[in-house]
């Protein structure tokens, strides 16, 4: 048997302005979207890759999500490491940074950790 990932889930509290998030921060934009009863899902992504990004919002749940304590993470490598670090700095969104490992991590809209990794 082979496996293959596709794709990974973060519940979201506004899909807008989380994909305005991932569009600015990391080039990723929606490839496809699912409207359900309570629902949506959008799939974004980009031509790096095949693997997806899933973002689900439901209606019915006001609060904000319990994510731990963000042990968890998504790994975006970079082409431009000074250029990506630019950007976030100016977006605030850098939440980490391990300088000795020469990687950073970024937050999205709803907490999510994303480490940010130079190409070598």
């Amino acid at each position: 048997m082979n496996f293959k990932m596709i794709h990974e889930n973060y519940n979201v509290a506004n899909l807008e302005v989380s994909e305005a998030f991932y569009e600015k921060a990391l080039g990723l934009k929606e490839k496809r979207r699912k409207l359900g009863d309570g629902f949506a899902i959008a799939y974004l992504g980009n031509e790096q890759s095949d693997f997806e990004l899933e973002l689900t919002c439901l209606e019915e749940h006001p609060q904000a999500y319990d994510l731990g304590e963000c042990e968890f993470h998504l790994a975006f490598r970079v082409d431009d490491y000074e250029a990506a670090y630019k950007l976030h700095k100016e977006m605030g969104c850098i939440c980490y940074e391990n300088p000795s490992m020469g990687i950073y991590f970024i937050a999205d809209p709803d907490g999510y950790w994303l480490e940010i990794v130079p190409t070598k």
